[in-house]
């Protein structure tokens, strides 16, 4: 397996879970790349995360997260006061759906607790070729190589596997960004903001700007879930974790600009909201700066169908889904999961197996996936 995310995560503890050998490989280190400090997980994501992950994992997960994210407010600056000026219900139908906010370096702790061994980091794939018996061989940049009897791209938008597998499977860039960062729950408790929007995603238009906020208690202590559930696990993102409003601010590239390290692109963002609502301000002035990232916003177009083989993809690698897009790659390492599983009780031949979930998936995730983008060069 390529990739170390939710999706490839899921997966590799659903495959463990089962008795089959599965080896990660993460081009990043232990403690991954920045995305944000929060993921909204709705009905498909803890269906996933149930059936792939040990009990007490899953029940760790659960315990940590927010509390019931049920509505999408909008809210409007109106004489010098932030008030709700609507509120539309999530769907269980809808892309987005209701759900519960995690903690993503928790979520990512509790699903390499016991996966000690089988994930490899700084490993950098490159290619692979699949050899006559069918047997993959992955081949790494620092000149090893790993053979298995199945290879799953779980490596996010810059997929390597998805190059190779669909090589006309192309990310449109739509010259949008999203800065993303976390602020202590207690730096803005005295705004009032917290309570007004409670556990909902939020929209605030303040002038010709949109902030996207959503805030995140704990609905457990970390650590005293940790001491419950997983009296073993050991990591700051238990240790130091404390409730936080997550915000997003919608720019170009241009508003963007050039940035490097998180703290510059904290800086730019105060900029950017400095002529803004106080709590607003407050909200960005305030928050973690080493928790601050750029994201760029891009889709792949839904790709025709591919003959099933012993390679596959999963996520982001195949289908870009901003703001749910963990729900869908942990569903398909779910269905993956089981596809798997029953080419190794010799139910289905591996390739009907796998056709059988890529099928699926592209019936299913393509769909939901925003296509309409604005083309860059």
């Amino acid at each position: 397996m390529i990739g170390a995310g939710p999706g490839g995560l899921t997966l590799a503890q659903g495959l463990r879970g089962a008795g089959i050998d599965v080896v990660v490989h993460e081009r990043d280190g232990e403690r991954g790349r920045p995305q944000g400090v929060s993921l909204h997980v709705d009905d498909r994501g803890w269906t996933a995360l149930r059936a792939c992950l040990p009990p007490a994992q899953a029940a760790m997960a659960e315990a940590t997260a927010g509390g019931p994210r049920l509505r999408t407010l909008s809210v409007d600056e109106r004489d010098g006061e932030l008030v709700i000026v609507g509120a539309e219900p999530l769907s269980d139908a809808g892309p987005v759906r209701p759900g519960r906010q995690v903690h993503r370096p928790l979520l990512r702790a509790v699903l390499l607790a016991g996966l000690e061994g089988a994930v490899q980091f700084g490993s950098a794939f490159t290619e692979y070729e699949v050899a006559a018996d069918g047997h993959v061989l992955a081949r790494f940049a620092d000149g090893s190589t790993e053979t298995g009897d199945v290879l799953v791209g779980a490596d996010g938008i810059g997929s390597a596997v998805r190059r190779q597998l669909l090589p006309d499977a192309r990310v449109i860039d739509s010259g949008r960004r999203m800065v993303m960062g976390a602020t202590p729950l207690r730096a803005v408790a005295d705004t009032g903001l917290p309570e007004l929007i409670g556990h909902n995603a939020t929209a605030v238009r303040a002038g010709d700007t949109f902030v996207a906020l959503g805030v995140l208690r704990f609905g457990e202590p970390p650590v005293a879930a940790r001491d419950r559930w997983l009296p073993g696990l050991r990591s700051a993102a238990v240790d130091a974790a404390e409730d936080y409003v997550m915000w997003a601010l919608p720019v170009t590239r241009e508003q963007l600009g050039s940035t490097g390290a998180p703290e510059a692109v904290w800086s730019r963002a105060r900029v950017l909201v400095a002529a803004q609502h106080p709590a607003l301000r407050l909200v960005v002035d305030e928050a973690w700066p080493d928790t601050t990232v750029p994201l760029r916003i891009g889709v792949i177009p839904a790709v025709p169908p591919w003959p099933p083989g012993p390679v596959t993809v999963i996520g982001d690698a195949v289908h870009l889904a901003p703001g749910f897009g963990g729900n869908l790659a942990m569903r398909d390492a779910h269905r993956l999961r089981d596809a798997l599983v029953r080419a190794a009780r010799g139910e289905q031949d591996l390739a009907t197996a796998i056709g059988a979930y890529e099928d699926t998936m592209r019936r299913e995730s393509f769909p939901a996936v925003p296509r309409t983008v604005e083309r860059t060069a």
